[in-house]
């Protein structure tokens, strides 16, 4: 079973941003899938168990974004 969690990121304004939040969070342990909408910063994690907050956070300040709350 697989669990999916939309996360908002802030900050993204272009394919290459987009590239950059997708690989980050692809580098998290658990994750199988990234799905990302630019127009809204929708990130759709796919994980194959339910994933800590905090690692995606991570990830995406990584990127050089922020996740909302």
């Amino acid at each position: 079973m697989s669990v999916q969690t939309v996360y908002t990121v802030t900050g993204m304004t272009c394919g290459h941003c987009v590239s950059s939040v997708t690989e980050e969070l692809s580098e998290v342990s658990g994750v199988t899938d990234v799905a990302v909408v630019l127009e809204t910063g929708a990130v759709t994690v796919t994980s194959a168990d339910a994933l800590d907050r905090g690692q995606i956070e991570a990830a995406v300040t990584v990127a050089g974004f922020q996740l909302t709350a």
